[in-house]
């Protein structure tokens, strides 16, 4: 039972951060039709970004105990920065485009950001210490649990929790739900789609530094994560459903729970077990779990 137990919790962890840049992932692609492999980069920002404000505020006496609080402001305040940015300047020129264009274009930009992560912070990988252990360590039925994962799993399902609001009770949300499948109906209807593939985009790299930005004290901040993820936040739209927001949850619980029990019993076959998954998906529902429905 205790086993089982780490494995779970451990597989949620890892859930929780997947699902913040899985759902930034849908969400883009939901609306604007574009499958933007950026999405692990704006992850691989957000770790070393949150690294940094939160070890600037420690040095300057900060209190340890809530440095979770500036985390998740420096994962929003960049996603914020970045996203308008990025979406102005370059993927404003890939809408309506081949998909071929596409992939290639934001590929690019992984490979572009990719090289500003080791311009600022280096190559070698970077960790806040242990700090995340200032909270301690829970006991669930003889399972040992650090409470900081436990955080950022209830982070994670309050953020899951407010998209799902934001898409059903907001007019924004009906705006996004609809041009998703009638953008021109949308248009003929006044709305601005500059405006809103703007705000979604912006929403999209908000969700994956700040999955990056939580999840960095558990772990270190290495230039190549965002490409790890990349592979990952893949499997997770292909068991979910490319464009369905519920399917980047369940298909995020898979993969986590997948990697945690592959590394607990033969790490050997962590991203086989996945991809045994992913190929099984394919071939008996192609559209994946949710493929069915939109953000």
């Amino acid at each position: 039972m205790e086993t089982i137990l780490n494995i779970l919790f451990s597989g949620v962890f890892h859930a929780s951060t997947l699902f913040l840049v899985a759902a930034g992932l849908q969400v883009v692609f939901g609306v604007q039709k574009v499958f933007n492999l950026a999405c692990g980069t704006f992850y691989g920002l957000g770790a070393y970004f949150g690294i940094t404000v939160v070890k600037c505020l420690v040095e300057h006496n900060f209190p340890k105990a809530l440095f979770i609080v500036p985390l998740i402001a420096a994962g929003l305040a960049l996603g914020l920065v970045v996203g308008p940015i990025i979406e102005r300047g370059l993927m404003k020129f890939v809408y309506d485009r081949d998909e071929t264009f596409q992939l290639l274009l934001t590929f690019g930009l992984v490979m572009m950001l990719e090289d500003v992560i080791k311009f600022i912070w280096g190559t070698s990988p970077q960790s806040m210490g242990g700090i995340d252990m200032v909270y301690g360590q829970l006991n669930v039925l003889g399972a040992t649990v650090p409470v900081y994962n436990l955080v950022v799993i209830l982070c994670s399902l309050i953020i899951a929790g407010l998209i799902s609001w934001l898409l059903m009770n907001t007019r924004f949300g009906r705006i996004i739900r609809a041009t998703a499948d009638k953008r021109e109906m949308g248009e003929a209807l006044g709305i601005n789609m500059k405006v809103v593939y703007l705000k979604v985009f912006t929403l999209g790299t908000v969700l994956g530094t700040l999955g990056g930005a939580l999840v960095v004290p558990a772990g270190a901040a290495v230039s190549e994560m965002g490409m790890d993820l990349i592979v990952l936040a893949f499997a997770v739209v292909v068991i979910g459903g490319l464009g369905s927001m519920k399917g980047a949850f369940v298909g995020a619980l898979i993969v986590g729970v997948l990697k945690s029990l592959a590394i607990s019993t033969y790490p050997e076959m962590e991203m086989l077990t996945i991809y045994i998954i992913v190929i099984a998906v394919l071939v008996i529902k192609p559209q994946g779990l949710f493929g069915g429905s939109r953000v």
